[in-house]
């Protein structure tokens, strides 16, 4: 395959293990970095040995690319996402998508306008037992997914909420919990138990007094499928529990997976120090596995650098869906699903009433 020429918008933390993803992938031909700040742009490119750029339109007419990822902070997404669609160029999002309804609308607008592919980033659903569940599920082994459970115990110090000026707040982060560490977990239960119907939550700040945005929110769903499930995502559990999703059949058997013990890692501050592993799985005929599982669960992640292994891995499925014409692994209607849903529980939460999906667009 012929490599893609790819651009990267956004060199802050987040950036650079998308740089670093890029730089090993034989699929990627990066060559371009863009940031509002010229000199972190020019020290970035440095570094990464690209042509550093302070303006996306610049970027757009000089340096060729025909994929941009986009790294910046979620609330800023939309606008070069809509200027690279608008430009032909296709547009690979960080999670979540978008911090509102409105700038998902107006970047899908924007794809299906010029036709580009739209992308969002959700690498766990690449982790290997998140890989093997959703195997299991689609080949029937669990009946039909009844129940999925989304937990997680986290933690998040002030000294975070300080790293960046946009954390913490309405106005600049658009939410907290639910919109910031939640994203993956959300995808991934939306993945695995399909589309959502109708949403009940509350949310709230136990520990955070600093910050305006909630560190905790629990909620009930009901999917379009009939099956229920529930949400308990906090970040208010020092040092940090772990993170799971576990999902429940009809038949009675049930997978699930840590995907995080510990506090959740924070691009750019710290790394993943502990393997996602499968720790739930009681099909027929396989409940002995378990152990098996987990032991090549964690042979597989010392093998490789968790933190930029998994972003790899999705990048090189969007450049050859690119380059294939095909629907990359996660969609911007996917993205979009995500942030319906975390607006979805704030409403919930707002107006004291359950909230109906879809929401109008």
């Amino acid at each position: 395959m012929k490599p893609v020429r790819v651009g990267l918008v956004g060199c802050g933390k987040i950036g650079s293990i998308h740089a670093a993803a890029l730089r090993s992938l034989p699929e990627a031909d990066f060559v371009a970095a863009c940031d509002t700040s010229p000199d972190r742009a020019a020290a970035f490119a440095a570094t990464y040995g690209v042509r550093p750029f302070s303006d996306v339109g610049v970027m757009l007419c000089e340096a060729g690319v025909e994929v941009v990822v986009i790294g910046t902070p979620h609330p800023l997404h939309a606008e070069p996402a809509v200027r690279a669609a608008e430009a032909g160029v296709h547009v690979l999002v960080e999670k979540p998508m978008a911090a509102s309804l409105a700038d998902c609308d107006a970047m899908l607008a924007a794809a299906r306008k010029s036709g580009v592919t739209l992308g969002v980033i959700s690498q766990r659903r690449l982790y290997e037992p998140v890989v093997r569940m959703r195997a299991a599920i689609d080949a029937g082994k669990i009946g039909k997914p009844a129940l999925g459970v989304f937990l997680m115990y986290s933690w998040r110090e002030p000294a975070y909420y300080l790293s960046d000026p946009w954390r913490g707040k309405w106005d600049t982060e658009g939410g907290g919990v639910l919109v910031n560490q939640s994203a993956h977990h959300l995808d991934m239960l939306l993945w695995l138990m399909g589309p959502a119907a109708e949403v009940s939550g509350y949310w709230a700040n136990l520990n955070h007094p600093t910050v305006e945005v909630d560190d905790t929110a629990v909620a009930t769903i009901r999917f379009r499928s009939g099956g229920l499930g529930s949400i308990i995502t906090s970040v208010s559990q020092k040092p940090g529990i772990h993170a799971k999703i576990h999902i429940h059949g009809s038949n009675g058997a049930s997978v699930g997976v840590e995907t995080d013990r510990g506090a959740t890692f924070v691009a750019g501050m710290t790394t993943i120090a502990e393997p996602p592993v499968t720790d739930l799985w009681t099909i027929p005929g396989e409940d002995g596995l378990l152990a098996q599982f987990q032991a090549e669960d964690r042979e597989r992640f010392a093998a490789v650098d968790g933190t930029v292994h998994y972003h790899g891995l999705q990048i090189r499925d969007f450049l050859c869906a690119v380059r294939e014409r095909r629907p990359p692994l996660v969609s911007g209607e996917e993205g979009r699903a995500v942030v319906e849903l975390f607006t979805a529980i704030y409403r919930s939460h707002q107006e004291g009433r359950s909230i109906t999906l879809p929401i109008e667009r």
